[in-house]
C-alpha cells in the first residue's frame, strides 16, 4: 500500500481514532421472545398470518438479542393504555431525545475515560441521530455540557442521514482534524428505535423487517492528528475517505417523520444494490489512487455496516470472502441487530478487542489495512480505508 503514503504525501498529520466509548440500554429482549412481545405490546395478536410471517423474519435475522428502550414498563409508565399507540405525541418526540443524548453521554463517557485527557482538549463535537429533531437547542449542546466540554467548543448537529451516518462522521473528522492539527474532535451517534416503532400494518408489511432488525444504541470516538505518544495510545488511521451516491436508488431507502414514529420503506433490492456497488465504489475510489488493479481483498480487513444477514452473505460472496473475514461484522449484527448510524463504530470496537484478546499484533485482527463500509439512503455508500495500529 506504498501508494496510499504518497497520497497521503508522506506526512504524519494523519486522522487516527484515539479511543472508542460504545453503550446501550440495560433492558434487552431475546430475538426469540420479539414476536409475542412486539405484538402484544402494539395490540396487535389478532393479526395471526402477519405474526406468523413476523416470526420468520426475526428467526431468518441471525440476530440473539437486541437492547431497546421499549419495555412493556415503560410503555405503561408513558402512556394511557400501556400501548406505543396510546403514547402522548409530546412524550413520542420528548423521550428519544432524552434518550440520545443519554445514550450519548454514556459513550462518550467511556471514549473520554480511554483517551485519558481532559475535557477541555476537546474542540471539536459532531453528535448525530436518526432518531430525533426539532428541539433547539440540540442534543449536541446537551452533550457539551453533561461532558463539561469548553464554551468554545466546535459544535455540529446532524440529522436525517441513515446508517451511513458513523461513516459519514469518520470521513467529516478526517477532514476536520487533518485540517486543524491541534484539534480533538470528538465524534457520536446515537439512537432508539421508539422514534419508530409502531404496530404492525398489512399495508406496510416491508417496514416488518426493520422491527425485526433495528435497536438502540450509541457510540463516540475521539479523534486526532498527530497523536502524543507519551499519553495517546492510536488504533486506526483514517487513511482515505470518500462517498459515492448509487445512481437511481433513492426509492431503495426512504422515510419520513408522521405523526405516530418515523416512517420508512426497505426495498428488497437493497442486498443486490450494495454488494453490486461495493466492489465497484472501492476500486474506483482505490483507483484513484491507483491502487485499482488486481487487488487481493484478502489482505484486508473489514468493517461492513450489518444492515442484514442477507448483505453480509453477498457482500462475502461478490468479494470471495471467507466467513472469518467478516466475523466482526456478524457478531454485532448477532448480539445488537442493526442499530443505524453508530453499529460500524461497534464493529470497529470488537474488532481491537478481538486482536488484543487473540494476541494479534495490531488492532486490524493481524492485518494492516483494512475497509469500512456504510450505507444508507441514497443509496449513499461511505467508503474508508483504515490502518490498523500496533497494540
Amino acid at each position: 500500500m506504498e501508494r496510499v503514503e504518497q497520497i497521503r504525501g508522506g506526512k504524519s498529520g494523519v486522522a487516527t481514532i484515539l479511543a472508542i466509548g460504545t453503550a446501550n440500554p440495560p433492558n434487552f429482549i431475546l430475538q426469540k421472545d420479539y414476536p409475542d412481545f412486539y405484538f402484544r405490546v402494539t395490540n396487535s395478536d389478532h393479526l395471526n398470518s402477519l405474526k406468523h410471517k413476523f416470526k420468520r423474519i426475526c428467526e431468518n435475522s441471525r440476530i440473539e438479542k437486541r437492547h431497546v428502550v421499549q419495555t412493556e414498563e415503560f410503555l405503561k409508565q408513558n402512556s394511557w393504555k400501556g400501548t406505543y399507540e396510546e403514547m402522548p405525541l409530546e412524550t413520542r418526540q420528548k423521550v428519544p431525545t432524552e434518550e440520545v443524548i443519554k445514550l450519548g453521554y454514556e459513550a462518550a463517557l467511556k471514549a473520554m475515560k480511554e483517551w485519558g485527557q481532559p475535557a477541555s482538549r476537546i474542540t471539536h463535537l459532531i453528535f448525530y441521530t436518526t432518531s430525533c429533531f426539532g428541539s433547539v437547542p440540540g442534543p449536541d449542546h446537551h452533550l457539551s455540557k453533561l461532558l463539561h466540554l469548553s464554551p468554545t467548543v466546535n459544535r455540529l448537529m446532524l440529522f436525517s442521514h441513515g446508517c451511513h451516518a458513523g461513516a459519514s462522521l469518520l470521513r467529516l473528522a478526517k477532514d476536520i482534524t487533518e485540517n486543524n492539527p491541534s484539534s480533538r474532535l470528538l465524534a457520536v451517534c446515537a439512537e432508539t428505535m421508539l422514534s419508530s416503532f409502531r404496530a404492525p400494518s398489512d399495508s406496510n408489511v416491508d417496514a416488518l423487517v426493520g422491527q425485526a432488525l433495528f435497536a438502540d444504541g450509541a457510540a463516540a470516538l475521539v479523534i486526532g492528528a498527530h497523536p502524543d505518544p507519551a499519553v495517546e495510545r492510536p488504533l486506526f488511521e483514517l487513511a482515505l475517505a470518500w462517498q459515492t451516491t448509487v445512481p437511481d436508488t433513492e426509492h431503495a431507502i426512504r422515510g419520513s417523520q408522521r405523526e405516530m414514529s418515523l416512517v420508512y420503506h426497505l426495498d428488497k433490492a437493497i442486498p443486490n444494490i450494495v454488494s453490486e456497488n461495493f466492489s465497484k465504489c472501492l476500486v474506483d475510489g482505490l483507483s484513484a489512487v491507483g491502487l485499482g488493479d488486481d487487488i487481493d481483498w484478502s489482505r484486508f480487513f473489514y468493517v461492513i455496516h450489518p444492515g442484514g444477514p442477507l448483505i453480509l452473505s453477498r457482500v462475502e460472496e461478490k468479494l470471495g470472502l471467507e466467513k472469518e473475514k467478516l466475523k466482526a461484522s456478524w457478531h454485532v449484527l448477532r448480539e445488537y441487530g442493526n442499530m443505524w448510524s453508530p453499529t460500524v463504530l461497534f464493529i470497529l470496537d470488537e474488532m481491537r478487542k478481538r486482536s488484543k484478546n487473540e494476541g494479534k499484533t495490531t488492532t486490524g485482527e493481524g492485518f494492516e489495512w483494512g475497509v469500512l463500509l456504510g450505507f444508507g439512503p441514497g443509496v449513499a455508500m461511505e467508503t474508508l480505508v483504515l490502518r490498523s495500529l500496533p497494540h
